[in-house]
């Protein structure tokens, strides 16, 4: 492999604001961390054609947290502390502190067009409430405030590993010691742990990972609490290892041709801990069945990790959307009913999407410290609705693009040909525009949908909050034990208590007739 060299906006930081710029950000992946990828030790991943331009992408997300022209949208203090962060990675206090940090996401989501689904404030879901959250866990309480602090302060990113992997499903927890992650003895410096938890999307590029049971986890007191541990891990940690999956970008390198994949593969890995000391300070919960997965009820992160996937998800539609369009009129199909009736099913869609955050950010209910959380509820309908929204995404191009993006030269340099020009120009071109227009949106229509990246985001949407099964299991116990279930089966009563075999029982109903 031949290095290149990594390039990033020159910004310098505020005084008293401690944010990673783009450079720091970079900078701080250089830790000689071990990033395994298809045989190959990864020496630097600002360099390698694998992860250097996701970086860079993520990069740009740091460099606006101080460019004048977006820091006002992006950052706000939190009052509480005083520090300086992301709108996102504060903990609201109130509606209006609510839709500044949606108006924040956003502004993050437009710079990857919705296409990098774990950027940083992804963990801030959890990591804004673990502050005013930090009395849950107990003797590690001082631990959750200080990485609350560094976590805002830094704007840090970190990755999130919470699924074992799936090896044997019907073997108990702790019957898989020899794979799951788990306490393998401690130390006056820390917990020495070992195992592996998936999946680390993003984690060759953070500064860290939280590492947790999955809140669906049955950890059984008395024989799991090896396993019952929550803690953060820097990447370059000794004993930490990323096996990374085939990356998209190494075969995506012309931006023509793969405009979204050669920038935004976020890798997805599986993170491995081979006798690993975790210093006690990154350490929250330890053999502590109850607190182990209790978390995800008192963190606020439920209702919040599906505020911000809301947001991208809508931003994301919204490229959609004007793709299609732009596609059926490159088509010359834009005037056909049935093709508009598909481009307004995708802007729906992402109205839909919209308006489900707007109703997280308004109809809020308390959190910890007096600070605010989106409604459980419309979390819940979020969670459900976006994974399956991007499956009809997909239906909606390959039935109304059709074969058009199929049907376009291999690549750049087939337009570079001057053999082959004249003929590109002459029998690709499209209704609007020059051949060229129409070759490059079909490339970036196929690239959103039909490539190993378009494939990879379409499992990726689906499974983003777990097993379809448990995501409606979770739906219902929610409403069974917010009591929304038992106002809909009254409801059910009310109505069966108006009549009888008899008649009606009340109500104008019961008044008769005069004949």
């Amino acid at each position: 492999m031949t290095p290149t060299t990594t390039t990033t906006t020159t910004t310098t930081p505020t005084a008293g604001n401690r944010l990673m710029t783009g450079a720091d950000y970079l900078e701080s992946l250089r830790d000689g961390r071990q990033v395994h990828l298809d045989g190959e030790r990864v020496k630097d991943v600002t360099r390698h054609p694998a992860f250097r331009n996701a970086a860079r992408s993520v990069a740009r997300l740091y460099d606006a947290l101080h460019d004048p022209a977006t820091s006002g949208v992006l950052t706000g203090v939190d009052t509480a502390t005083g520090i300086r962060t992301h709108r996102f990675f504060r903990p609201s206090r109130s509606a209006a502190e609510l839709v500044e940090a949606r108006e924040a996401i956003a502004a993050w989501a437009r710079m990857s067009y919705g296409f990098l689904g774990r950027t940083p404030e992804y963990k801030a879901s959890f990591m804004a409430g673990l502050g005013v959250n930090a009395a849950y866990y107990g003797p590690y309480a001082d631990n959750a405030t200080a990485w609350y602090r560094e976590f805002a302060s830094r704007a840090l990113y970190l990755n999130h590993v919470i699924i074992n992997p799936p090896l044997d499903r019907r073997r108990a927890v702790h019957d898989m010691e020899d794979v799951f992650v788990r306490a393998v003895r401690e130390t006056d410096a820390g917990i020495v742990v070992s195992g592996a938890k998936m999946l680390a999307t993003g984690s060759a590029i953070t500064n860290a990972g939280f590492v947790a049971p999955v809140g669906s986890a049955v950890l059984e007191p008395g024989r799991a609490e090896a396993f019952a541990l929550v803690f953060f891990v820097r990447m370059d940690n000794p004993g930490v290892r990323l096996i990374c999956r085939t990356p998209y970008a190494r075969t995506g390198t012309r931006p023509f041709d793969a405009p979204l994949s050669s920038r935004f593969d976020e890798n997805d890995a599986v993170l491995l801990l081979d006798e690993a000391l975790i210093p006690w300070e990154d350490v929250l919960v330890y053999r502590d069945v109850e607190r182990a997965t209790g978390f995800y009820a008192t963190s606020g992160f439920a209702n919040l990790y599906n505020f911000q996937s809301g947001v991208r998800m809508a931003v994301k539609l919204e490229l959609m959307a004007g793709l299609l369009s732009r596609g059926t009129r490159a088509n010359g199909t834009d005037t056909f009913r049935g093709v508009q009736a598909a481009v307004g099913e995708l802007v729906t869609l992402r109205d839909t999407v919209w308006a489900l955050t707007s109703a997280m950010a308004y109809d809020t209910e308390p959190g910890s410290g007096g600070t605010v959380l989106p409604r459980l509820e419309h979390a819940s309908a979020m969670r459900m609705y976006n994974a399956q929204v991007w499956s009809r995404v997909h239906e909606l191009f390959e039935t109304t693009l059709g074969g058009a993006p199929l049907a376009v030269p291999a690549g750049a340099g087939d337009l570079a040909d001057p053999e082959l020009r004249p003929l590109i120009d002459r029998y690709y071109r499209g209704a609007e525009g020059t051949a060229e227009d129409r070759i490059k949106l079909l490339k970036l229509a196929w690239d959103a949908i039909g490539t190993e990246f378009g494939g990879r985001h379409e499992l990726y949407e689906r499974n983003y909050s777990g097993n379809g099964e448990q995501v409606r299991l979770d739906a219902l116990r929610w409403a069974g034990r917010r009591g929304s279930l038992a106002r809909y089966e009254a409801l059910v009563q009310e109505c069966l208590d108006d009549y009888d075999t008899a008649g009606w029982r009340r109500g104008p109903w019961t008044e008769r007739e005069d004949d």
